[in-house]
């Protein structure tokens, strides 16, 4: 018989990401729609452990779904990746009538949830990274955000650098995904992309084809560079010493985290609250909210962290063809 929930607690975990707003707002509602309490967790999995927590109306989510970051804030919790701090918090949970929690955040957000849920506390996932990197879904909250503040700043390098003739490598967040790369390399048109999951680090098929694309005319040259790649500085530096080209690196770094979210990051992160919230109203527990084939689901949390997501290779070869001055 499904175990019925009377209170639901929320929080964010790890990295923050535009759409986690319209995430919280979603669960909180929907969760009062169904008659149940709700409880904010500040702080991620720290301020459980801390007991930051608070009770949230419909009144208190309002005015967030257009707002970046984390209305709930988030933080990296070590203390959360031992059984003695898994099980503290399971008893938190307890002390303060909490029998259900939507966790939004990225895969070592779900291995606490997956613990939470072994020790009683019915538990659900929803993806909320701006890397993409979790591989049960086709989305996660803040992917396009990102990606979309990325391409704009590339946009804008690719001016000055094709004023001045140069080579520029831009940096993309990621981590150890290319999600990111890939897509502003190919909206940004860039000459090359470095990838994690595909890079040979053979730094001189980069510089020769610098060099035959100014043989060519070509005035500039765009190199978008994952942040699993990285070392973009120290590279430019090398490409300039061996073409003579005035090479300049740019890291975008954390304002990709940043900003209003784009209306598919709201959207999506609504609907995904929301399925968590009636998913633990069902009395659903150890599952995952992902988005596949063109609908939203959900997936048992061990399945989904076991689970590998690699780069489309076709998407990959597209990628490079279209950036070939035949």
């Amino acid at each position: 018989m499904a175990k019925e929930i009377k209170t639901i607690g929320v929080l964010t975990s790890g990295g923050d990401a535009p759409g986690m707003n319209a995430a919280v707002r979603a669960v909180v509602r929907k969760a009062l729609v169904n008659g149940k309490q709700v409880k904010g967790i500040l702080k991620g999995y720290t301020g459980l452990l801390d007991e930051e927590i608070i009770d949230l109306s419909a009144n208190d989510v309002s005015n967030t779904i257009e707002r970046g970051g984390t209305m709930l804030f988030t933080s990296r919790c070590k203390e959360f990746m031992t059984e003695e701090g898994q099980k503290r918090g399971a008893e938190i949970c307890r002390k303060h009538g909490i029998d259900g929690i939507v966790v939004i955040g990225g895969d070592g957000s779900f291995r606490g949830a997956q613990k939470l849920a072994a020790l009683g506390i019915n538990t659900i996932g929803v993806p909320g990274t701006i890397d993409l990197d979790i591989s049960c879904t086709e989305y996660t909250i803040g992917f396009d955000t990102a990606v979309n503040t990325a391409m704009e700043a590339i946009d804008k390098v690719r001016d000055t650098s094709t004023s001045h003739e140069r080579c520029s490598i831009i940096e993309v967040m990621g981590r150890n995904a290319g999600y990111i790369a890939l897509w502003c390399g190919i909206a940004n048109g860039a000459e090359d992309i470095l990838l994690p999951e595909n890079y040979d680090y053979d730094e001189q098929k980069i510089i020769n084809n610098i060099i035959a694309n100014r043989k060519r005319g070509k005035k500039h040259h765009i190199i978008v560079n994952a942040e699993g790649v990285g070392h973009s500085t120290s590279m430019a530096r090398r490409i300039e010493a061996a073409t003579g080209i005035e090479t300049r690196a740019t890291i975008l770094g954390h304002m990709q985290r940043g900003g209003s979210p784009t209306c598919k990051d709201r959207v999506y992160a609504s609907m995904m609250g929301a399925m968590a919230a009636d998913l633990l109203c069902d009395g659903k527990t150890n599952r995952v909210v992902g988005y596949q084939h063109g609908r939203f689901q959900d997936f048992d949390i061990d399945e989904a962290l076991a689970m590998v997501k690699g780069i489309d290779p076709y998407q990959y070869q597209v990628a490079k063809d279209l950036s070939k001055h035949c």
